[in-house]
């Protein structure tokens, strides 16, 4: 007796549709997966088969085969739980009529909520399937739901049957007939034409306005005015930021709100996020997209996989999971040297390749870098007031950890040094977060418009020199100035040609097609690591 069920799996963040073949014959009684099982699918078995027998069905005591094709690519997650039980129940006759429910079971799958019974049995094929099970029978939610239903929808698939808390994520993809279900016996149920799914309620679906996360907000910063702009010039272009300062002047606060100042989310942004979200599992049970830039602020001890993403089964790293919003890097100097080497491609490519023996995977890592770090390691050089214990020669040590390739890939570095009493204790609120996204919001239509026809483009800050040469126009005297600059910083030629995007980013702020002295003359203020090295 054999029946087929299917299911999918992630690579990466894209899925890919697996066949569950479920196999029944007469032997001593075993229970083999294969096709490249690992982990939770292994164990998947035990789920199984309790799962079968505390729903009232009767499981086989013979000898069961599931395979899952295509054989050779690894199978991992315990999504499978599900189709291999309907597998199973297929192959031994029991989803036709009412056998195996009563009680408990046929109540559970009598009140499931939504379409109304079907006229006739649908069919096994026209649905992938997904969902853990319990020791009980019941649903538990799963990873990656978001890219199985494009992956569904992709292949022509009629509907998608998964966990309740998945039903909201899923219900995203439109043209996909979503069904949500409690537990193994409603699934079965409905497969034998006796019962009901809950079928997803659609809405429309728009990234909401950026919001103040946490409910912080630029106005409760005091003083730092030269850094507010700063962020704001990154904020509208996509640019990189080195904040460094004295311990207390505010640099952790200044990064938590500059998401509140980046543009609203797009919908193909939204998308993209929430794949890579679904997949690392930090999903809420119940959401359906993320609607807010992410921010991410791993702790100065974390490893390149951490980073970067990998693993013995690869999952995404803290900067894809920043895809799209901030990754905040906090005593920038303290991460180790080989963690911080490892940005050099997402910082300029824009994604994460890891390559393993098996396969080889990319990962979406287009996010803003937002580091901060003291101008030596007692924190105190050159700030008013202190006393610094560094030497001249320990403090070029200190910042010696940064390499010049990273530094030269971080737009902007910006000195926040400590804040006045008389800044902290004026009563007036400063410019809110709203007000200054506004300012962002048009200078990135601008951008867009700009970078319509070129694909992968949205801001400044992911120009190539082709772009430079196109976009970079700037009149006789910020040609001087700029040539005098170069001359007097010794800068590389990445970082004169962060200087030309960011001063491109100050003019599209003053609405001004040319880029004029006044801009060169504050995009090279924005190189302080420049000025003070050079």
């Amino acid at each position: 007796m054999l029946a087929r069920v299917r299911s999918a799996a992630v690579l990466g963040i894209d899925a890919y549709l697996v066949d569950v073949e479920a196999d029944i014959a007469s032997g001593l009684p075993s229970f083999a997966t294969v096709g490249l099982p690992q982990g939770a699918v292994k164990e998947g078995r035990e789920r199984v088969s309790a799962a079968i027998a505390n729903s009232a069905f009767e499981f086989p005591l013979k000898r069961i085969t599931v395979n899952l094709a295509p054989a050779d690519v690894r199978k991992d997650g315990s999504a499978f739980d599900l189709p291999i039980a309907l597998g199973i129940l297929a192959a031994t006759g029991q989803l036709d009529g009412q056998a195996g429910f009563g009680g408990r079971d046929r109540e559970a799958a009598g009140h499931a909520l939504g379409a109304a019974a079907a006229p006739s049995p649908p069919a096994l094929a026209d649905y992938v399937v997904l969902g853990e099970l319990s020791l009980e029978g019941w649903l538990r939610p799963v990873r990656g739901v978001l890219s199985v239903a494009l992956a569904a929808r992709q292949r022509g698939c009629r509907g998608l049957i998964v966990p309740l808390d998945n039903v909201a994520e899923a219900s995203v993809v439109e043209g996909l007939d979503i069904l949500g279900a409690g537990s193994l016996a409603e699934v079965a149920a409905f497969f034998a034409g006796r019962g009901r799914l809950r079928r997803a309620e659609r809405g429309r679906l728009e990234p909401a306005a950026a919001r103040a996360a946490d409910g912080v907000d630029f106005s409760e910063v005091r003083g730092q005015e030269h850094a507010k702009r700063a962020l704001e010039v990154a904020a509208a272009g996509g640019h990189n930021v080195l904040m460094i300062g004295p311990p207390g002047s505010g640099k952790t606060m200044l990064a938590r709100r500059l998401p509140t100042i980046l543009p609203a989310m797009s919908l193909e942004e939204a998308l993209e996020t929430t794949k890579i979200h679904s997949v690392a599992g930090l999903l809420p049970p119940g959401a359906a997209l993320v609607m807010e830039r992410p921010f991410r602020a791993p702790h100065h001890t974390i490893s390149d996989a951490g980073l970067i993403g990998g693993g013995a089964h690869p999952r995404p790293g803290e900067v894809s999971l920043a895809h799209g919003g901030v990754l905040f890097l906090d005593e920038l100097p303290e991460f180790r040297k080989n963690v911080l080497e490892v940005l050099r491609q997402p910082l300029e490519d824009g994604f994460v390749t890891i390559a393993r023996a098996s396969s080889s995977l990319s990962y979406p890592a287009r996010f803003m870098l937002a580091a901060a770090m003291n101008p030596c390691r007692c924190g105190f050089w050159g700030a008013v007031g202190q006393s610094c214990v560094c030497g001249p020669l320990e403090v070029e040590r200190y910042r010696a950890r940064l390499s010049g390739p990273l530094l030269d890939r971080i737009d902007l570095h910006i000195e926040v040094p400590a804040v006045r009493y008389q800044e902290l204790s004026v009563a007036r609120s400063g410019e809110s977060s709203a007000a200054i996204r506004e300012r962002v919001n048009r200078a990135r239509q601008v951008q867009l418009e700009r970078f319509a026809g070129r694909p992968g483009v949205f801001a400044n800050a992911h120009m190539g020199p082709r772009d430079l040469r196109a976009y970079c126009r700037v009149s006789e005297g910020a040609e001087a100035l700029l040539q005098t600059a170069i001359g007097r910083l010794k800068l590389s030629a990445r970082a004169y040609h962060r200087v030309l995007k960011i001063a491109r980013t100050i003019a599209d702020l003053a609405e001004s097609a040319a880029i004029e002295p006044v801009h060169v003359s504050e995009a090279v203020q924005y190189r302080g690591l420049d000025r003070s090295l050079g």
